[in-house]
This record gives C-alpha cells, sequence and structure tokens, in this order.
C-alpha cells in the first residue's frame, strides 16, 4: 500500500507531469477509437460485393450499354454473379446466379418483400396503390390474396372459358380474312389479350362499339405507359432532380395516368349503374362488381377507389404486353426452326384433330407445345431484370453485405443463360423441358434457374392467365394456319430492351389457313 500511496503522491504533486500524462492518455483513446472506426469501415467496405470502379458524381452510368441486362451479364463474368455498381446517386447491386436468388427467397424474402419504385411508376400506379409496386404490408398482402381469390387463379379462369373461346376464334375470324395480307403478330395476340383481361374485369358493361372504342384507348395507353416505365429517367438516378423532370418523363406520365383515370372511372360508374338497375342480383360477377362489393363492405375502409384502379392498371398493362411478347417471340424462335413448327402441328393434329378448333381442355395434353413456350421464357423472359427490389434492412446475400435501400437488380436474362446449368443457353431447345416437365414450373419452388416471373412473396401474381393465355393463342395460330415472312424479308430475332424485352423488329408474316379454319363457316 505505501508504494500506491506514494505514486498517487507523486501523481498529484506534479503537475506538469500530470497534464503530459492526460493528454497521452485522450490522445491515445482517441487513436484507439479513430482505429477501430477504421478498421470497421474497412472491413464493411470489404464485405460489400466487387463492382467496376466508378467515376465522381455520375458512377458507372456513362459506361452502361443500351442492352442493359447483357451489359451485366458481361460484367458479372468479371466481378461476380453478385456485383455492385454506382449508378448517379443510387447504389446497385445486380444479382445474377440462381444461388444468390434463392438465398433472397429462402433467407430473406422479407427484407427483399419490397420493389424500388422510379418517378414514373409511383405515379401511373395512383400512388402505389396498386400490386406491384405498394410497399409490402397487411393491406398489400390482403389485397393480393383477393385478386388470386376472385380472379387469377384456375377455378375463375376456367368459369371464363367461354370468353377466352370467344376471343381466340375471334382472332382466327380475324386472320382467316387477312390471307395472304401481312400481319403484326405481336400486336394481334395483344387484342386477343386485352380483349379477354378486359372482358374478366368489367364483363359487358360497355356497349359493343364503346368496348372497342376503349379498347382502342388502352392499347395506346399501355404502350405508352410500358415505354415510359422503361425509360433511363434522370429523376431515378439523381432523386434530388425529380422537382425538374429534365426528361418530361413525369409529365407525360401523368397525361397518360390522368386518360387513364377518366377511362376507369367511366367504366366504373357505369358498372355502378347496370348493378343499381339488377338490384346487385347479377349471378355472375365480374372482378369490378367484386371490388365494388369490398370497397362497400370495408369496415375499417382500408379499400379505396385508387386502389382498384392501381389493381386494374397493374392486370391490364402487366396481362396484356407480356403475353403477347412471348407469343411473338415463340413464333419468332419457332420458324427460324421450321421443324418445331412440325413437331407442335403433329402433337395439335393427334390431341386436337386435323378438321377441329383448339379448345383450352386441350391445353394441358399439349406437352411439346408448353416445353415451347417455357423455352422462348428462358431465352426471352418479359421482364429480364424482373423489377427491381430493395431490402429493408442490411443483410448479407452470397457472403456479401447488401446495404439497406440499396437498388436490386435479379438479372433473370443472365440466369436463364447460365452455361454450368444450360448445354448450348444460346440456343432453341424446347426438348430440354420435356425431360423432368415438373422440375421446370413457374414458381421457383423446385429449382431457381428459371425463374421468368420471379419469385418469392412478390412473384407475379397473374401465372395462372398467363400460362394460358401463352398456350390457347400460340396453339390456335398453330393449328389454324401456316406462317411464312413476306417475300424478300429476313427473319432476325435481335432484342430491344426495356422493362420488357422486345424484338427491336416486330415479327411480321403472312399467315394461309389450315383445314381447322374450315370449322369457320358451321
Amino acid at each position: 500500500m505505501g508504494k500506491v500511496s506514494d505514486a498517487l503522491s507523486w501523481y498529484q504533486n506534479r503537475e506538469p507531469d500530470r497534464m503530459a500524462l492526460n493528454f497521452f492518455f485522450l490522445i491515445s483513446v482517441v487513436i484507439f477509437i479513430v482505429y477501430r472506426k477504421g478498421v470497421k469501415r474497412i472491413k464493411d467496405t470489404q464485405s460489400l460485393p466487387p463492382g467496376p470502379r466508378a467515376l465522381p458524381v455520375l458512377g458507372y452510368l456513362p459506361f452502361l450499354r443500351l442492352d442493359l441486362h447483357c451489359c451485366f451479364a458481361d460484367l458479372a463474368q468479371t466481378f461476380g454473379s453478385v456485383m455492385m455498381m454506382r449508378i448517379g446517386s443510387r447504389q446497385c447491386i445486380i444479382v445474377s446466379s440462381s444461388e444468390a436468388a434463392r438465398e433472397m427467397c429462402r433467407d430473406h424474402d422479407v427484407t427483399f418483400a419490397n420493389h424500388d419504385t422510379t418517378a414514373a411508376a409511383r405515379i401511373i400506379s395512383f400512388g402505389m396503390q396498386d400490386i406491384g409496386f405498394q410497399p409490402y404490408s397487411p393491406k398489400w398482402r390482403t389485397l393480393r390474396k383477393a385478386c388470386v381469390r376472385e380472379l387469377l387463379n384456375t377455378k375463375i379462369l376456367d368459369s371464363f372459358h367461354a370468353l377466352h373461346q370467344r376471343e381466340v376464334r375471334s382472332m382466327v375470324e380475324e386472320l382467316h380474312r387477312k390471307t395472304g395480307e401481312v400481319v403484326d403478330v405481336g400486336q394481334v395476340a395483344f387484342v386477343t389479350v386485352l380483349n379477354v383481361v378486359t372482358g374478366m374485369l368489367w364483363g359487358n358493361s360497355l356497349a359493343a362499339e364503346e368496348q372497342k372504342r376503349v379498347g382502342g384507348e388502352l392499347r395506346e395507353l399501355v404502350d405508352g405507359i410500358v415505354h415510359l416505365l422503361g425509360v433511363t429517367n434522370m429523376s431515378d438516378i439523381f432523386p434530388v432532380l425529380e422537382w425538374m423532370d429534365l426528361q418530361g418523363v413525369q409529365r407525360k406520365m401523368k397525361e397518360h395516368k390522368e386518360r387513364l383515370d377518366r377511362l376507369l372511372s367511366m367504366i366504373i360508374e357505369q358498372r355502378k349503374g347496370t348493378l343499381e338497375a339488377s338490384g346487385d342480383q347479377e349471378k355472375t360477377k365480374d372482378f369490378l362488381q367484386v371490388m365494388l362489393e369490398m370497397l362497400k363492405e370495408d369496415p375499417h375502409q382500408l379499400l379505396t377507389m385508387d386502389n382498384i384502379k392501381g389493381i386494374f392498371t397493374d392486370i391490364v398493362t402487366a396481362g396484356t404486353d407480356t403475353t403477347s411478347i412471348t407469343v411473338e417471340w415463340t413464333l419468332a424462335e419457332m420458324m427460324n426452326r421450321p421443324e418445331t413448327i412440325r413437331k407442335a402441328q403433329e402433337e395439335l393434329e393427334s390431341v386436337v384433330g386435323k378438321e377441329e378448333m383448339v379448345d383450352e381442355t386441350h391445353l394441358p395434353k399439349l406437352h411439346y407445345l408448353e416445353a415451347l413456350v417455357k423455352e422462348s421464357l428462358r431465352l426471352h423472359p418479359p421482364i429480364p431484370l424482373l423489377l427491381p427490389r430493395y431490402p429493408t434492412a442490411t443483410c448479407s446475400i452470397g457472403g456479401y453485405m447488401i446495404p439497406k435501400g440499396a437498388k436490386i437488380f435479379i438479372n433473370a436474362w443472365a440466369i436463364h443463360r447460365n452455361p454450368t446449368v444450360w448445354e448450348n443457353p444460346s440456343e432453341f431447345i424446347p426438348e430440354r423441358f420435356l425431360e423432368r416437365m415438373n422440375r421446370w414450373d413457374y414458381y421457383g419452388s423446385n429449382n431457381f434457374n428459371f425463374i421468368p416471373f420471379g419469385f418469392g412473396r412478390r412473384i407475379c401474381m397473374g401465372i395462372p392467365l398467363a400460362e394460358k393465355m401463352n398456350k390457347f393463342i400460340l396453339a390456335t395460330m398453330l393449328h389454324s394456319f401456316e406462317w411464312r415472312l413476306p417475300d424478300n424479308s429476313k427473319l432476325d430475332l435481335v432484342e430491344k430492351f426495356g422493362i420488357v424485352l422486345k424484338k427491336e423488329k416486330p415479327l411480321v408474316a403472312i399467315a394461309t389457313a389450315r383445314p381447322s379454319c374450315a370449322k369457320l363457316n358451321k
């Protein structure tokens, strides 16, 4: 104890030495804290995914190509399947492997259950009141369940058999009238799907002439909306500039939204009128009637008219464009490999009959046709980068730290062309889907190497409708007509990147009637 007392006495009586020791202690503490923070920062930086170097302010933006899905796939060859880059002021993560996608779905599905929205998407979704862009929440789950329960399930879709059959037969009649003429295949499929979708949504609410006018305006609006959703907008790359709307994207989208709002409001009011006139006693309910009843009976007033309009916008835009694109790509790939057309027509003649028209009941037996559609979706997924997501918390994917709020691109196009999974991945080989067909479902539950409609909680809710209409329209086109290119024209399979993956040049072809068309006169 004497030595300790002596030491304390020395410390207290030597003012200069005490000040020096205090200063030394303080400096030591500061250096330790700075060192620890520096080490942590270095560790955090090292744990972030690798990626290309970026310029100040602009990030990697000046070096990106127009074919963004291919650009990302090429960069992944250098930096790996989980890659980070800064695009403007946004930190972006690009996922290009099924393993990373599976990890996102299996371990962090709730964390990644929100879609990253753009300025244009927030407008056309009626302020994110739809299904596609609304944040993950109890309300979102309620609305999605209602859509699946009341419209987008196999039982309900089967109840619209007569509608589907009528519209597809109308397509055949139109093509038959144009025998020998050049037709836009994608546009023909688009009109057919649009008529099916609107018939399911609001039934016979409109008179025939008015329905035709509304259909024409909707086709124009869908084209404009999808285009603007795919535009590279400075308002999204530099959010601080959103108020300036430098490219006019928000202004144009607001114009589309106002036109769509007027159309939907008119349809809703007319449907209300017919319901009041019938005393709500109509036996067959269309989806609009179901939603209006939900709105009326909602005790907590959670459902709004904007929710109905937003959901209808989702179904009309996503349900028409992606399906028509898939039909167009599939027929184009088949015309590039004529033996696939021959095989498909042989299967159709065996299942349907040479002089009979295709019916929905034939579809489950058309295995080669299903393989054709799946191979087309593998090569040309309708939304190649899916809808970008953002994590609500920092997490780890593939051994890398994924920062909260980063923009997550899932490159389905690259995943579908992984040479370690797919033999000759760039070739159109539908036979690959005939082996263990159940392995390749659309839900990613068995295999994340095939995710054309996404995965997890945010997987596309319209898969049953897309699957049915893709096969029905394609089967009918192949069974009722022979297809050839116009004279002096060549088939090209060049992709045009956007939010949807279109052909750079639309497929135009000439249809010639086959024996099943004889049924049109009966």
